[in-house]
Order: C-alpha cells, then structure tokens, then sequence
C-alpha cells in the first residue's frame, strides 16, 4: 500500500449510496448440508451474507473467497469480474494479491535457507556485495532477517519503475542510494515493500535466475498453484477480474491499473486466484496431503519470533519471516498478511492454534472496506476461530495530555518516476481526541485507547477497523505517527514544518496499494 491523499480519505470516508451492479449467480464448492456440519454451514452462510452485503454497500464488482474451517474446504466466487463484460467469478478467477506476493518471497528464501544457501543472519552484502542505501553503516550491516521482518529502518515506499526487462530488479535495488534511512537498524517496525525488493534480488542471484522463475521453480509450481502467474501474459484461457475504479459511486473498468513494474513483483505482482491462495494457506499450516516443501520447524520459525511490534491496521506482535504477528484476547496468535493494488485489494490471515484461514479477494478500489470488516475487525475471527481483537476501549484526554502530540506529520515516498514527493496531517487536540485535517480538511478522528496507541474513526467517529500508534525518539519525546504501518515524521506545532508545507513535490496522484 502507498499511502497517499486519495488513499487515506478513502479510508476514512464513509461508503457513499451506490447504482445497482449487474448481477450473475454466485459460483461455490458444494456446501454438505447433513446435520453434522449444519452449524458449520450456518457460519459460512452469514458470512455470505456479510461479503453480499458489502459488495452491495461499497461497490465491489466481484469477490473470491477461500475457507478452510473445521476440516473442510470452502471456495466461492461472488459477483462478476468485469462490468462491462459480465461473467461469473469462480473460485479459479484470478486477481492481483499485493503484497501477499512478499510472504511467497520469503517462503522461497526459507527453501533456500534449509538448503544451506541462504542464511537469514548474514548481512545483505553476503550475497549482494555492492548493496547500498544511503547510510554507509546500514548499507553494510543490515540481515536477510531484518529485510524480511520490516525493520530495515529506510523509507519503504519506493516504487520507482525500472521497465520490464529481466535485470529490472536488480535495476531496482542498484538505484536505491536514493532511499533515506528514517529509523536505526533493528530498532522499529516500519512497512518496507523496498526492503523486500532487495529480499527478491538476493533469491535472483543465489539462484541465478530472474525472480519469477525462481519463485515459480521453489514453490508455485511443485505446490501445483495452477492458477498464479507473475505475468499478464501468462493468462491466456483464465477467468481474469478486471480492475475497477470508483467513479460517482459506481465501478468503471480502469485499464490503466492493471501495469505493475516489473522490479515491484518480490513485494507485490503475483496474479492468483480463492482456490490456489487456499491451498497456498494449507501449506503454511502444515496440512498433511500437500507437497513438503518446508520443514515443520522451518515453516513454524515464519510464524514467530517476531521483530519489534507496533501497528499495520491492526495490532501487531511484530513480523516473523514476513508474515505479521497478530495477538488476541484469547490468546492464539492471528498470521496475517493481505494485499493491495490498485483497484485490486485482498485479505488473507490463519489462525494456525484454531485450523482456520480465510483468504478473500476484490475487484474494486472499495475493496479495502469490506477487507477492513473481515480481516481487521473481530467478526470473522469470532466467527469461525473464536478469538477477538486485543480490547480497545477509547478514552478522552484531557488537552494537556494531548499536547505533546500535536502538531504536522509528513510521510514520504519515491514514486514510479524515481521523483519524491510527501504529504503530511496536522493533528490538533479536539474534545478529549485528536482530530487530524488533510489539506485543512477533517480526515480522522484519533482517540486514545492506551499510552501511544489509537483507533482511526471517520470524521464523524464512525469506525475504520483501523489502529495506529506513535512512535517516540530516543529523546522519550513523540517522533513518529505510524499509520498504515508507515511513518509520518512529527513536526511540533509552531515549528517550521506545520502543516506539511515542503520543499518536495506533494503527492497528489493516486499511487499503488501494496500492503
């Protein structure tokens, strides 16, 4: 995901009145209706029930979705992959997953890891010598580990395209000196689609081959995902969901979103469908009956022992070996990840203690509502797993309390033209809260749950499923709003840098999702 003006009002807004959508029959896997799964059967008809509804509500053309609960396998296509050339979506129709792409970049790795060819502790420039940021010393110190756990500590959101030639990666990684480090080595959890990048490009020359091969070769092929492919080309005879913006509240087919830099496909470019992201889950529980292709200590290792924790959405332990590391009320540790294109955004977490997994996928800039409602907030989790969110319970403040946190705050990225550009919120305290404008206008609501840690409402206090937390300096004072798992840097009120005014070229173009 790249956070951007357009983005983030989208994700404060509330969902707008939408046009009837054309309509053809839903497509599912038998559903047994014998009385011992009746209960079972009951469960996924709500949950049906939930994903029509918010098809209806946000304007979502077609959904894919897999189950696996309680020992069975449940896949359904909902809706239609394209409004202007309506047919069904199935379970085999395919969309762009995102930055799930990245938990496939690190499975691959972790093959190569057992292999004795990669190890996650050796630093980057082991394998790739001349590897550089802009700071020498993390240049020359940063592990495999720390690309994988996201706290490489340099900015994230660099997309800059680098065509679509086989050395694109490596094109990719070479350019970036132009990436500033935000954060020391190690020290914070930040959301790094570039650091994953670098992730590919070291699977590239251990293996030498392009990175697509490579991931097809380690894990697409033998685990027999029919139906994901890295490459548009590579669709010929396959159900395809097409890519919809939002245009008066109703979807209109957006070409323009379908390209994805080549030197972005470690960190977001792989094009799957409900029924192989399903299998894909079963493998990383370690269901017998699918191909070994990971050791059960290797494939438990990416689901713990995380990094420092913090926010990406939800509440996060921290990030394993790609995958981030959810807590619960109850317990049981949620392995989540999801993804997001443009006008492409899916959702995808297990819950390993409890046998569960649900992945879901939309065609629909909207997407990212109804994913929020299924992966972010607790109804799913309840549902089938019986596990809940950490409680949240918002609190005023009083505006002595509040003061600290006042102020601007400014994210940055480097866009597909290799150009920067940053925008920023200017967080005012208001009635016990933090209000935060964009542009002088109300974007969120941010009221306080516990020390640093907030919920994101709309602007008028409805909820986003969204958490957010502040990330303080080694001073102890607030240096950082970390939101979507980004950093904005804080500004104090009265500072120079109020209000985001900045020597950079503001983003004002909707750049990609890739989360």
């Amino acid at each position: 995901m790249s956070l951007t003006r357009r983005t983030l009002l989208r994700s404060a807004a509330v969902a707008v009145p939408v046009a009837a959508l054309p309509t053809l029959s839903a497509t599912a896997s038998p559903i047994a209706t014998r009385p011992t799964v009746a209960r079972e059967s009951a469960s996924i008809a709500r949950l049906a029930e939930k994903i029509e509804a918010g098809m209806a509500k946000y304007a979502i053309p077609g959904v894919g979705l897999g189950l696996w609960y309680r020992g069975r396998e449940y896949t359904r296509g909902f809706g239609i992959t394209n409004v202007d050339q309506p047919s069904p979506v199935t379970a085999d129709t395919v969309f762009r997953i995102g930055s799930t792409t990245k938990t496939f970049t690190a499975t691959a790795i972790m093959r190569l890891a057992e292999r004795g060819r990669i190890s996650l502790d050796r630093p980057v420039r082991a394998y790739l010598p001349d590897f550089r940021t802009q700071d020498p010393a993390v240049s020359a110190r940063v592990t495999v580990r720390q690309l994988l756990n996201h706290t490489a500590g340099w900015q994230g959101d660099y997309f800059e395209d680098t065509g679509d030639e086989a050395d694109a990666l490596e094109r990719y990684v070479a350019d970036m000196t132009k990436v500033p480090q935000l954060t020391p080595l190690g020290r914070v959890f930040s959301y790094n689609n570039a650091a994953i990048g670098v992730a590919g490009r070291i699977l590239e020359v251990v293996t030498g081959k392009p990175y697509e091969t490579a991931v097809r070769e380690l894990l697409i092929d033998p685990l027999g995902l029919r139906h994901s492919r890295f490459f548009r080309s590579e669709l010929g005879g396959f159900s395809v969901a097409a890519s919809h913006n939002i245009v008066d509240g109703k979807p209109v087919v957006e070409p323009s979103f379908d390209r994805v830099p080549r030197g972005l496909h470690a960190a977001g470019g792989l094009i799957s469908s409900a029924r192989d992201q399903l299998r894909y889950a079963r493998f990383q529980l370690g269901h017998p009956g699918l191909p070994r292709l990971l050791g059960d200590r290797t494939r438990v290792a990416m689901q713990s022992n995380p990094g420092p924790g913090g926010t990406l959405f939800v509440e996060l332990n921290g990030v394993g070996v790609s995958w981030m590391l959810r807590p619960t009320a109850e317990g049981p540790t949620v392995v989540q990840h999801g993804g997001d294109w443009s006008g492409q955004h899916s959702g995808f977490l297990m819950v390993p203690k409890r046998d569960f997994a649900i992945t879901l996928l939309t065609n629909s800039e909207s997407g990212p509502a109804l994913v929020a409602e299924l992966f972010a907030d607790d109804w799913a989790l309840r549902e089938f797993a019986g596990v809940s969110n950490l409680p949240a319970v918002p609190r005023e403040l009083p505006a002595r309390r509040l003061a600290e946190y006042e102020g601007s705050y400014v994210s940055q990225q480097i866009g597909f033209d290799g150009e920067p550009s940053e925008f920023g919120l200017e967080l005012k305290a208001d009635d016990g809260e933090l209000l935060a404008s964009l542009d002088g206008q109300p974007a969120l609501r941010l009221p306080f749950y516990r020390k640093d840690y907030v919920l994101a409402l709309t602007p008028a206090g409805e909820p986003t499923h969204t958490r957010a937390s502040f990330v303080r300096g080694t001073d102890g004072k607030v240096a950082w709003l970390r939101y979507g798992g980004r950093l904005f840097r804080h500004h104090p009120a009265g500072t120079a840098r109020t209000a985001a005014r900045t020597a950079a070229r503001p983003t004002t173009t909707l750049r990609p999702w890739l989360l």
